[in-house]
């Protein structure tokens, strides 16, 4: 009865605050509504946002009570331009028709490659030339304040992060969401928007969202685009990606394609100290691998307008991956102090595997009047499937060349099914002339299946070993509701909402012979407020509480072995971690942003090292091992020496405070850590189209638990030339060209002295190409569906 009551609470329009919207229609002096006008909104000098107006609707969100411009062109029209205040319900404009014969006309909008709003920092990857031809992860790692790992670990201000691609929240995780971004050309992404406290409409998963959102082919007819891309590291890497779109009267059908074959050397370099009252032994590896991909990413869907307010659309993504690789290993072992090895291990291992994930969708949108009253339904389906073999030999060698110990050979085929159903509804609405309101729901089943099977094949049979197998079963059910508001009373504007989550949670572990369940109910708020002084001053507050669930691949306890002595397993017993998030904001003339930041994480799930100094063995897995407590300052600018000259800064202190009392993982940290970036942008010739770009980072080291991360930089450059009528795009770029990027961890805390340093082969030269063919002018419906959030989980 209590969470019935939760969920009929969140349903109610909650007095909380945000910003205006503003729709509109452009029709021509016959009252025929102008498909495809371009509608570009203006403040103060300053382009604000621009689109292409849908069978002449256009709706503009995330605005200010303010004066505003707006200006519309179409070609075969004369322009027109008109000033407004905020708020107003709506704006209905007339096109003239311009009598004189048409010449041949290029309208064209420029976005900034870099964009700063209210509640997010948008990246136009479209626009950028070192984020082009290569892969969508490595244009992750060139948006702003967005900082990646070599295991598939993302994150920005401190936080992890949920990735989304147009608005779906993609249900990998770890190696997999790594290897899933790694195989979408970046040719194929428009943008990519930073969130660092989302709105209550999306899932509470996560610190902050990341939304990947892809380019779509646009034209009345038939329209395509092709694009590909060469990169060079240490090996070969290629990219190639295909769109369409078909829109014809009542009927819109779309597709992409995005193929990649990329090969992936890397270096590791490990250490572990085993010291125990009388013993002391040190072990040095190193070992290089080589990893091996080629996948098919895809997209279909069709909409069709049943009448003019109702639309029904289906969508279906998939994703189909081979997988292999190989690896050589040696470890030399110290005992005693030893200046010469007493022994060394030999480590060969290879993999093969490969996986397929698909999304269907089935969406309902209806407009249930003019002033912005709108019904959205989405029923999902996603099956996911991931099968891998990996096999292993060892032997240990004396220093004379003899070999020690029998062989170690051991093969482990794994599979991992997971089956999601969802479904949600959203319900926009307005309340008097001032507030928009959105509430909504979502439920979501998820089942996972893994099986782990370890095999001893030294003697030549396979025999499995059923101490070291395993089945993991596990199920996961989320119920959802929430609502929110937003406004502008005078020079405030407000954002506001609520969001609950019930969860219930089952995992069943042969190995471990444990059933663990959990169910709890969380609430979720977020507000926004900002208060504009005067034109060049304004303040603002924002505030948030999300939750990072544990993936699918940290809660799975299979056991997966590097080395007789070595293997990495996950924790079924691992709670969410809840995150609070505090910020105050000052922007000076548009351009400077001065942010005084809180955030705090209580039981923080991290990775922890477990070392057996008498027998010498360590594995690695989860725990929550405690809290941490960002306190800092950020700051943002974006200045314009020249014309021809874009600059934009970011600069971010923290003072991190964190302790852990967890047995075996206590510690009391308290440090400093700064992230800094600056990017330029350059147009060399603009009668020509010649541009540069020019971008550096630079993180220090950071405590996370009982990790040390160490210092981390990048430098990356590009050019690009149009070519073909400007319809083709030629690019080179040049990343990580220092060398900086290296992932280097230690460990030394309670007994626990070890550590990596691994290269990820991320200093690379791509050239690439990408032609359109057609014209811009009307885009496939972009839609959120029900189940993106659980498959970002996904192993």
């Amino acid at each position: 009865m209590k969470t019935l009551f939760y969920f009929l609470i969140l349903l109610l329009p909650f007095q909380l605050s945000a910003q205006q919207k503003l729709n509109g229609i452009v029709n021509d002096e016959k009252g025929k509504p102008l498909d495809a006008a371009t509608v570009t909104l203006s403040q103060n000098g300053q382009v604000v946002n621009s689109q292409l107006a849908d069978m002449g609707k256009f709706t503009f969100s995330n605005l200010n009570q303010s004066t505003y411009q707006l200006s519309v062109s179409l070609i075969g029209y004369k322009p027109l331009l008109r000033s407004f205040n905020l708020p107003k319900d709506s704006l209905k404009l007339i096109l003239l028709s311009d009598s004189k014969e048409l010449k041949e006309v290029a309208i064209t909008f420029k976005k900034p490659t870099i964009e700063r709003k209210i509640d997010r920092i948008v990246f136009n990857v479209e626009n950028s030339i070192m984020a082009s031809g290569g892969s969508a992860w490595e244009a992750l790692t060139k948006a702003p304040g967005v900082q990646t790992s070599n295991d598939g670990v993302i994150k920005t201000n401190n936080k992890g992060a949920t990735v989304y691609m147009d608005g779906k929240p993609v249900r990998l995780s770890g190696d997999d969401l790594s290897a899933y971004l790694q195989s979408i050309p970046s040719d194929n992404i428009s943008k990519i928007e930073v969130m660092p406290n989302p709105s209550s409409k999306y899932e509470a998963q996560g610190g902050a969202v990341i939304n990947i959102v892809s380019k779509k082919s646009k034209a009345d007819g038939f329209n395509a685009s092709l694009s590909g891309g060469y990169t060079r590291g240490e090996l070969n890497r290629y990219t190639g990606n295909g769109t369409f779109n078909y829109r014809k009267n009542k009927l819109n059908v779309f597709g992409s394609y995005g193929y990649s074959d990329r090969d992936i050397k890397r270096h590791l370099d490990t250490y572990t100290i085993f010291q125990s009252p009388g013993s002391y032994a040190y072990w040095d590896g190193s070992r290089a691998s080589v990893s091996k991909s080629k996948v098919s990413n895809y997209t279909a869907g069709a909409d069709y307008n049943l009448t003019d307010n109702q639309v029904i659309g289906v969508l279906v993504t998939g994703n189909n991956s081979a997988t292999s690789g190989y690896s050589n290993g040696r470890t030399n072992i110290y005992n005693n102090y030893a200046s010469s090895p007493d022994s060394v291990l030999r480590t060969t291992a290879n993999s093969k595997g490969d996986g397929s994930q698909y999304s269907f969708n089935l969406n309902y949108k209806v407009k249930l009047d003019t002033n912005g009253k709108s019904l959205n339904i989405d029923v999902d389906y996603a099956p996911f499937t991931k099968n891998n073999t990996q096999n292993l030999n060892n032997l240990t060698y004396l220093p004379d060349g003899s070999i020690s110990s029998a062989l170690y050979q051991v093969s482990y085929p794994s599979t991992q099914k997971i089956n999601i159903w969802s479904g949600k509804v959203d319900y926009e609405y307005r309340l008097g002339k001032t507030w928009s309101m959105e509430s909504g729901a979502k439920y979501s089943s998820t089942v996972s299946e893994n099986l782990f099977d370890f095999y001893n094949t030294a003697a030549g049979t396979p025999v499995l070993d059923l101490l070291r197998s395993d089945r993991f079963h596990y199920t996961e059910n989320t119920a959802a509701g929430y609502t929110s508001i937003s406004g502008s009373i005078n020079e405030w504007t407000y954002k506001g909402g609520l969001r609950a989550e019930y969860t219930t949670t089952k995992g069943i572990s042969a190995s471990l012979d444990s059933i663990n369940t959990n169910k709890y109910l969380r609430v979720f708020p977020t507000v926004f407020v900002s208060y504009k002084a005067s034109e060049n001053n304004e303040f603002g507050f924002a505030y948030s509480k999300r939750v990072e669930r544990p993936d699918y691949r940290q809660l799975n306890p299979a056991k997966s072995y590097s080395s007789p002595y070595n293997y990495q397993s996950g924790n079924p017993f691992l709670k969410p971690s809840i995150i609070n998030d505090l910020r105050l904001t000052y922007t000076l003339h548009q351009n400077y942003t001065f942010a005084a930041v809180y955030t705090q994480i209580n039981d923080l799930a991290s990775n922890v090292t477990v070392q057996d100094n008498i027998n010498k063995t360590f594995f690695d897995t989860q725990q929550n091992i405690g809290s941490i407590k960002d306190a800092g300052i950020e700051l943002s600018s974006v200045h314009h020496p020249a014309s021809w000259w874009e600059i934009n800064n970011i600069a971010q202190g923290y003072r991190r405070t964190q302790s852990s009392d967890q047995p075996g993982n206590t510690y009391n940290y308290k440090q400093y850590y700064c992230y800094l970036r600056t990017d330029h942008a350059f147009t060399i010739d603009k009668n020509s189209g010649w541009k540069a770009e020019l971008g550096a980072w630079y993180t220090s080291a950071v405590q996370q638990g009982t990790l040390k991360v160490n210092r981390t930089y990048d430098l990356s450059t590009g050019v690009s030339k149009p070519l073909l009528n400007k319809q083709a795009t030629l690019r080179f770029s040049a990343s990580d060209i220092l060398n900086g990027n290296p992932y280097r961890i230690l460990i030394n805390n309670n007994g626990q002295n070890n550590g990596i340093y691994q290269k990820n082969d991320t200093r690379t030269f791509t050239v690439s190409f990408s032609y359109k063919l057609g014209s811009s002018v009307a885009a496939a419906r972009k839609r959120t569906t029900a189940s993106e959030e659980e498959r970002k989980r996904a192993n």
